[in-house]
C-alpha cells in the first residue's frame, strides 16, 4: 500500500472508529485528597507525573490514559486486558504468564529485555518475565506509544505504561470482589483503605484466583492452563509536612500454573507426555519521597524487586520421550531514580533533570535432560549414519546438557529536558547519557558416556567405552554506551480545542546474552567429541548487539463539540537498526537464539475518539495501523529483504458502544449495556512470511447492574467462538500453534462500603 493511500484511508477509519477516552487531566504525583465533586469527575485518575512536565494530552505524545471506571467496565485485571483497547499495542495470550510479550508499532521482544517498560506505583519493573500479574483496584493506566527512552531509560523502545493504584488519601472504606465464569474460573479480592490522620493513609489488598483451564493435553485427557493465583498489596501515604510527602507501595504474589496449550500443525492435537508447569514468587517494594518547596520539585524513587522462578516443560511438546528443559530463575534488582524540575507556576521555561541507576544480579539454572527418543533419533542416528561400520550406544537412556548462569547488569544515566513556550508554541528538547555493563559467568557441563560397538557374527558386541565429561566455565562481558535525544514542538489552538506536534526522538535498547543457546552449544560440543557436528563460537553464538531506531511522529490531541467529542490522532515513521528478534536455529535444535537483523522500517497511524452522543449513549473506540517490513536482513540462508516482521499484528481495532439506563431503583442506579468488538491481525509468523494469522475479531458484550456501592457485571467474551492462532514456533523443525480462547462468560460482583 503506498503512503498516500494509506494516509487517506487512516484518516477516514480514523472518523468512524473511537477509543476508550483520554483524559484531559492529568493529577499531580503526589495522591492529594479532593473534594467529592472533583473526584466524579477526574474518576479518581491518579497517573505517574514524576516526569510530566504538562498534562498528558498538551505533550507531543502519542497517550492514552485509562480511568478506573474504564478499566473495570473492560474487566481488564493485568496488562493483557488492554490489548487492542490501545492503538497499535498488542500483547497475546500464549504459553503462561512468563511470557509477557508486548508489541507497539511493529517493535517487540518475545524473551530477554522488553520493549516496553512497566512502572507500578512508580516502581520500573526490570524484568519482563513479572510483567504478567494481576493487578487489584487499578486507578489509572497510562499508555506512552514511541520511544521513550530520553526520560525512562531501558525496555522503553517502544513506549512505557504508567500504572496507578488506588490511594487511601482518595477512597476510605473496603473493597470487595468477586467473580466466577466458565473454565472453572473463581476470583475474590478485598481492599482495606483507611486515614488514620489527615496526613497519613494505609491500604492493604489481596486477592486468589483459580483457573481450571480451556484445554486439555490428549496425551493424558487433563485440562494443562489452569493456575492459582495469590497476591497482596500494602500501601501507605504520609504528608510528612507541606513540603514532603511520602509512598511506599509494597506488593507480593505467587503463581502455580500448568502449560503449555501448544498444538501441532501436523497433526492438529494438543498431545505430549512429560510434565509442563510455572512456578513464580515476586516481590517489589518502592518508596517515593517527593519534596516540594516553592520554586523546585526533587522525587527520589527508590526500588527492590525480586522474581524466583521455575519454567519446567516437555521442549519437543510430542507424546514421544525426546527432551525437557527446566528453567529455574532468581533475579535481583535494585534501582534508584533521582529527578528535580522547576515547580512551573506559568513560567515560559521548564527544565528537569534526572540521575538513575539500577542493579540486578540473574542466577539461573537450566538443564535439558535427554531421554531415550532424543537420544536414538538426535545422536546415536547421526553418529551412526556417519560411521555404520563402529556403530554407538548410550550407556544411559537419558542424561543431562546444564547450564548455570551468573548474569549481572549495572547501569548509569542522566539525563535533561526542557521546555520553551512562545505564544501558542511550546518547544521542548531533551538528551540523555545511557551507559550499561553486563557480564556473564557461565558453567556448562555434562557426564555420560557411550560404547563403541562391533560386528561379532551376526550381531554387534561392545569394543570400547568412551567417558563424556564436559566441564566448560566462561566468562563474557558486553559494554553499551549512548546518546539518546529528542525534540518536539507543540501547536496549541488559540480556542483551546486541541493541539498539534512533531517529534523526533532516538529509541534504544541494550544489547545482551543468549543464554538459551548454550544448550545447543553444549549439545554440538558433544557431537563434536564424537566426530560429527558443527562448533559453535561461543562469544559469537551467545551475544547480540543493541537496537537502535530513529522515530519520526505528527499527531494531534483534540476537543470538539463543547468537548463531548475527543480525537488523538498519530502517524509514525520508525526507521530500526539490528532489531533484535527471536529466531530458531535450523535442524534438530533445542534452544531459540536472540539476532540482530540488519535494517528494519515500520510506518502506520493511529486513530482514536470517545463520543459522549447523550447523556445515557456513548461510544469509543481505537485502530492502529502498522506497517514493518524488513530492509535488509539476511540470516546467511535467506534473504528476508521486503518481507514483513514476524509477530507484529499490522492492525488493532477496538469499538465500543456504551448505553445506559437509569431505574431510580436503590441498590440498582442504572443498568449499562456494552457491546464491544477487538480485532488484530494479520500476524505473520515467520521471517518468511509462509505462515500467518488472518486478521480475526471478538465480539464481547455485557450487562452492569447497580451503582458505585455496589455492582453485578455479566459479561461475555468472543461470544461467537471465533478461532484464531495467537502464537507460532518451531521445535527441532516440528512446528506447533497455540489456539486463541473460545467463548469466555462470567459475572462480576463489586461491592464498596
Amino acid at each position: 500500500m503506498k503512503l498516500t493511500s494509506f494516509i487517506r484511508i487512516s484518516l477516514l477509519t480514523g472518523t468512524l472508529f473511537g477509543m476508550q477516552a483520554n483524559n484531559a487531566v492529568s493529577a499531580s504525583t503526589e495522591d492529594v485528597e479532593l473534594p467529592d465533586t472533583l473526584v466524579t469527575v477526574l474518576e479518581e485518575v491518579n497517573v505517574t507525573s514524576v516526569k510530566q512536565m504538562s498534562r498528558l494530552r498538551e505533550q507531543p505524545e502519542a497517550a492514552t490514559l485509562l480511568t478506573r471506571a474504564q478499566i473495570e467496565q473492560a474487566g481488564a485485571l493485568e496488562l493483557r486486558g488492554i490489548s487492542d483497547v490501545v492503538p497499535n499495542f498488542y500483547m497475546p495470550e500464549y504459553g503462561s504468564r512468563i511470557t509477557s510479550t508486548i508489541y507497539v508499532r511493529g517493535i517487540g521482544a518475545r524473551m530477554d529485555n522488553p520493549s516496553v517498560g512497566l512502572n507500578v506505583d512508580n516502581v520500573p519493573y526490570l524484568n519482563k518475565d513479572a510483567y504478567d500479574f494481576d493487578i487489584t483496584d487499578i486507578a489509572s493506566v497510562e499508555m506512552l506509544r514511541g520511544p521513550q527512552s530520553t526520560l525512562y531509560g531501558r525496555n522503553t523502545m517502544a513506549g512505557v505504561i504508567n500504572i496507578s493504584t488506588l490511594s487511601p488519601m482518595r477512597y476510605q472504606g473496603w473493597r470487595l470482589t468477586a467473580e466466577g465464569g466458565n473454565g472453572g474460573r473463581a476470583r475474590v479480592a478485598a481492599g482495606w483503605y483507611h486515614k488514620f490522620a489527615p496526613s497519613f493513609g494505609l491500604s492493604i489488598n489481596g486477592a486468589y484466583s483459580h483457573l481450571d483451564g480451556f484445554f486439555r493435553n490428549e496425551y493424558n485427557g487433563k485440562k494443562i492452563d489452569g493456575e492459582n493465583n495469590w497476591s497482596g498489596r500494602v500501601k501507605a501515604n504520609w504528608n510528612i509536612s507541606r513540603e514532603l510527602t511520602l509512598q511506599n507501595v509494597a506488593s507480593a504474589g505467587i503463581l502455580r500454573q500448568g502449560g503449555y496449550p501448544y498444538e501441532s500443525k501436523a497433526s492438529g492435537k494438543i498431545e505430549y507426555n512429560d510434565t509442563c508447569f510455572y512456578r513464580r514468587f515476586t516481590f517489589s517494594d518502592g518508596l517515593t519521597l517527593r519534596y516540594a518547596p516553592e520554586r523546585f520539585i526533587l522525587t527520589s524513587i527508590s526500588a527492590v524487586q525480586y522474581l524466583d522462578d521455575n519454567m519446567t516443560l516437555d521442549q519437543d511438546f510430542l507424546p514421544q520421550d525426546f527432551f525437557t528443559l527446566t528453567q529455574k530463575k532468581k533475579d535481583t534488582a535494585v534501582s534508584e531514580d533521582i529527578v528535580v524540575r522547576n515547580n512551573g507556576g506559568g513560567e515560559k521555561y521548564d527544565w528537569l533533570f534526572g540521575l538513575f541507576g539500577f542493579y540486578k544480579n540473574l542466577d539461573m539454572q537450566a538443564p535439558v535432560t535427554f531421554k531415550d527418543k532424543g537420544i536414538s533419533d538426535l545422536i546415536e542416528s547421526h553418529r551412526n549414519e556417519a560411521n555404520p561400520s563402529y556403530p554407538i550406544k548410550w550407556d544411559s537412556r537419558s542424561f543431562s546438557l546444564n547450564s548455570d548462569f551468573a548474569n549481572r547488569t549495572f547501569g548509569v544515566a542522566l539525563y535533561h529536558k526542557s521546555e520553551l513556550t512562545l505564544g501558542n508554541f511550546r518547544l521542548s528538547g531533551a538528551l540523555r547519557l545511557d551507559y550499561e555493563r553486563s557480564w556473564l559467568d557461565y558453567h556448562s557441563y555434562c557426564a555420560t558416556s557411550y560404547t563403541i560397538l562391533r560386528r561379532e557374527g551376526e550381531g554387534y558386541e561392545p569394543y570400547h567405552n568412551i567417558p563424556v565429561d564436559i566441564d566448560d566455565y566462561g566468562k563474557l562481558k558486553r559494554d553499551f554506551l549512548t546518546l539518546l535525544p529528542e525534540l518536539a514542538a507543540v501547536y496549541s489552538f488559540p480556542s483551546g480545542t486541541g493541539n498539534l506536534y512533531g517529534k523526533i526522538s532516538k529509541g534504544y535498547k541494550a544489547g545482551g546474552f543468549n543464554t538459551q543457546m548454550f544448550s545447543d552449544v553444549l549439545q554440538q560440543r558433544l557431537m563434536g567429541i564424537m566426530g560429527i557436528g558443527a562448533s559453535y563460537d561461543v562469544d559469537d553464538v551467545v551475544g547480540y548487539k543493541p537496537e537502535q531506531s530513529w522515530n519520526y511522529e505528527i499527531g494531534g490531541h483534540f476537543n470538539l463539540l463543547s468537548s463531548s467529542l475527543v480525537v488523538d490522532a498519530a502517524l509514525f515513521y520508525i526507521d530500526c537498526r539490528d532489531q533484535q528478534l527471536t529466531m530458531f536455529p535450523d535442524g534438530t535444535t533445542t534452544g531459540r537464539i536472540m539476532t540482530n537483523a540488519g535494517k528494519t522500517r515500520s510506518f502506520g497511524g493511529e486513530f482514536s475518539l470517545a463520543w459522549h452522543a447523550t447523556d445515557r449513549l456513548s461510544f469509543n473506540g481505537s485502530y492502529g495501523y502498522t506497517n514493518a517490513r524488513f530492509r535488509q536482513f539476511h540470516n546467511g540462508i535467506s534473504d528476508f529483504k521486503g518481507k514483513y516482521l514476524p509477530y507484529a499484528p499490522g492492525n488493532t481495532l477496538y469499538i465500543q458502544g456504551l448505553y445506559t439506563i437509569p431505574t431510580g431503583v436503590p441498590l440498582l442506579k442504572n443498568i449499562i449495556l456494552d457491546v464491544n468488538l477487538r480485532g488484530t491481525g494479520k500476524i505473520y509468523w515467520n521471517e518468511s512470511n509462509e505462515d500467518y494469522q488472518k486478521f480475526y475479531a471478538l465480539l464481547g458484550a455485557s450487562v452492569t447492574l447497580g451503582d458505585d456501592k455496589m455492582s453485578l457485571r455479566i459479561w461475555g467474551k468472543n461470544i461467537t467462538d471465533t478461532s484464531y492462532h495467537t502464537f507460532y514456533f518451531m521445535s527441532m523443525g516440528n512446528e506447533f500453534f497455540q489456539r486463541g480462547k473460545g467463548v469466555e462468560v462470567g459475572a462480576t460482583l463489586r461491592v464498596s462500603f
